[in-house]
């Protein structure tokens, strides 16, 4: 899944600890919403996107309608985990942006893109799903966001000689989402991820380019 593909999503944080009438929360609510966004991600990374919001309710320790004043639908509590996850995946990049070494940062950040649309996979899909009916520009920038930090690492790698100089974007990109699809019916999605993540980036080598021994 990648964001020329558009199986991975990626976006700025789609929702702020405002209240629905736009003021800024009390903090006791405040910690309810953390709450509840914290203890969905986990919910929704165990059992899917069908995972009981009584029951993520139940575990943020607030009551059911306490949730619903928060998120009124399944898909705006869905909206807002990926959004917070996504956010996590765009910073993830720009830090990267002064790792010491380019091919490892670039490595760290594809497998934590493809670690991400393995786990929240149902998640980018009925967001997807949805999109004809809410807001049509939300997708196209999660894509968006997630694809301007894959090309600055790939940019920064290329320049560096670190990878091949033809090495394209869009095609390094869509190979990255290509592995998360192949790797999610696997009997083990992550070592199978892990073993064909290995082999788009030993293709991206620079063989010429020396690499780093560390200290």
């Amino acid at each position: 899944m990648s964001p020329v593909s558009k199986g991975v999503v990626i976006a700025l944080p789609g929702h702020e600890t405002r209240s629905r009438a736009g003021r800024p929360m009390r903090a006791d609510a405040r910690r309810n919403y953390e709450q509840l966004v914290e203890q969905a991600k986990l919910a929704f990374a165990e059992y899917g996107v069908d995972a009981s919001l009584d029951d993520i309710a139940r575990r943020a320790g607030v009551a059911s309608g306490t949730l619903y004043r928060h998120f009124p639908t399944r898909l705006d509590l869905i909206e807002t985990v990926l959004a917070e996850q996504i956010a996590e995946l765009v910073d993830l990049g720009r830090t990267l942006l002064t790792a010491e070494d380019e091919l490892d940062a670039l490595s760290t950040w594809l497998r934590a893109v493809v670690t991400h649309a393995l786990t929240y996979r149902g998640l980018a899909a009925a967001v997807m799903n949805s999109a004809l009916n809410r807001d049509k520009n939300l997708v196209s920038t999660w894509h968006a966001e997630l694809f301007e930090a894959g090309v600055a690492l790939l940019t920064w790698a290329r320049r560096s000689g670190a990878i091949v100089a033809d090495a394209d974007d869009d095609d390094v990109l869509k190979m990255t989402g290509a592995i998360a699809w192949a790797a999610q019916d696997a009997p083990d999605p992550s070592a199978q991820a892990d073993r064909l993540l290995a082999l788009l980036l030993n293709g991206l080598r620079n063989g010429a380019h020396p690499q780093r021994t560390g200290d």
